[in-house]
């Protein structure tokens, strides 16, 4: 067996980031979700390397440090993008009861799944069952262009608060299983949201004032580095990690809010505008690359050999079913009319995959096939990808020009002013005007 020098994984490493780009601007132009490209290229790699009997290695122990960053990174890309301003309100309330909502109850069914085909309790049925019950930001959020504003933002804040609530479930439901008794588990959950939340608000104010302070050019990645840190410490307490990230990004991107009256002349707000325009740019060129390397990596650890089950096909099929037919529901209840294409919208990706890595071996339960993962995130991509192609020939002929931002076209702010790379491109739509506040 052979193996790849290091010269080689460096231009191997250097192909693979220009042609996500290149995949990214094919998943502009097609709505072909660039997840599907990326996972077809490791498994392309994989492959290649089998064929020409180079050495394969184990690169499952990077694809859970990648996962980790990539969590840390797109939801801090989402808590920045979050704008808590008032004539947002309404969108944001509808927003976060569908992502609450539809997760809940996905959950709950999915669930019931697990517990039929791996033989568990509620509680661990729930726990293999809530990352298949979250829905894709990283995968929706560059897919959306093509939609109208009030429909593209819905569906940014959507995605973007089943991220959260979905990862702040999951870990939630760990915590729980090491408690005694529901009353037990209660308390838990109480001090530990309590306390993390007291954490986030102090550490994010800290670092806001300190790195307003520094005056020298590097910085940034310094403040990226702090937050990781941060992260790992807090998990180490058992306290909800990916809080501290959340409010953090948060207050940066709300100062308005988070410093009112005479508090505010404690701010170089000329100062924290040009860090937060250039931390907003460094957090999405860092979240592409990483996503760009897991789900290769990804795909390159895909064994198809997992789908050559009939159960595996059956109980994918069933969760399926649960997904898309929980999401036309409320969207046939609450919505009822004009939600095409977003009720078929639901891709799962990056934070699934991590969550189920995030199991821990104590709690892992060997008859669950990975395959059921597979087939969920493939299948919930393309429902996505053929739905948004639907859309574009009925209400959208007109081709979308397949372009380069190049830095003379970027907005002020620093960071390329691609439409419907933010929520904060226009106000709400009639769109859901019948959700519940």
């Amino acid at each position: 067996m052979e193996h790849i020098s290091s010269n080689s994984l460096v231009i191997v490493g250097s192909l693979i980031v220009i042609v996500s780009y290149l995949f990214n601007l094919l998943a502009r132009r097609f709505s072909v979700p660039s997840v599907l490209l990326l996972i077809g290229m490791g498994m392309a790699l994989h492959g290649i390397v089998l064929l020409t009997g180079i050495h394969s290695p184990d690169l499952t122990p990077i694809l859970e440090i990648l996962g980790i960053i990539g969590l840390i990174m797109i939801v801090l890309e989402a808590s920045l993008d979050l704008e808590l301003s008032g004539e947002k309100r309404k969108l944001i309330s509808r927003a976060f009861f569908a992502a609450m909502v539809n997760l809940v109850i996905c959950a709950l069914l999915i669930a019931g799944v697990m517990m039929l085909y791996i033989r568990v309790d509620l509680t661990t049925g729930l726990l293999y069952a809530v990352p298949m019950s979250i829905m894709s930001s990283a995968i929706i959020i560059p897919s959306v262009e093509t939609l109208d504003r009030e429909k593209r933002e819905f569906m940014i804040y959507e995605s973007t608060f089943s991220d959260i609530l979905g990862i702040m479930l999951f870990y939630f439901l760990i915590s729980s299983m090491k408690a005694e008794g529901f009353g037990q588990m209660s308390l838990s959950i109480l001090l530990n949201l309590t306390l993390t939340v007291i954490v986030s608000l102090v550490t994010s104010y800290f670092l806001i004032f300190l790195f307003q302070k520094i005056k020298t050019e590097l910085k940034l990645f310094l403040l990226i580095s702090v937050l990781i840190l941060l992260y790992a410490l807090s998990k180490a307490f058992h306290l909800s990690s990916l809080l501290i990230i959340l409010v953090f990004g948060l207050i940066l991107s709300n100062r308005h809010i988070f410093f009112p009256g005479k508090t505010r002349k404690y701010l170089d707000e000329k100062h924290l505008s040009a860090i937060f325009s250039n931390f907003k740019m460094i957090t999405l060129e860092s979240s592409f690359v990483v996503r760009t390397f897991f789900f290769v990596i990804f795909g390159f650890t895909i064994s198809l050999t997992s789908l050559a089950s009939f159960k595996v096909w059956l109980v994918s099929i069933a969760i399926l079913a649960i997904l898309f037919g929980t999401r036309y529901a409320y969207f046939r209840l609450f919505i009822r009319n004009n939600f095409q294409p977003e009720v078929w919208m639901a891709p799962r990706g990056l934070i699934t995959i991590l969550l189920f890595y995030s199991i821990p071996e104590t709690l892992a339960v060997e008859a669950f096939n990975t395959g059921v993962l597979l087939l969920v995130i493939l299948a919930t991509s393309l429902m996505m990808a053929f739905s948004l192609i639907r859309y574009r020939k009925a209400d959208r002929p007109e081709e979308v020009p397949l372009e380069v931002v190049l830095p003379e076209q970027e907005s002020g702010e620093g960071f390329p002013a691609e439409a419907g790379s933010s929520p904060r491109a226009g106000d709400t739509g009639p769109m859901a005007e019948t959700v519940p506040e």
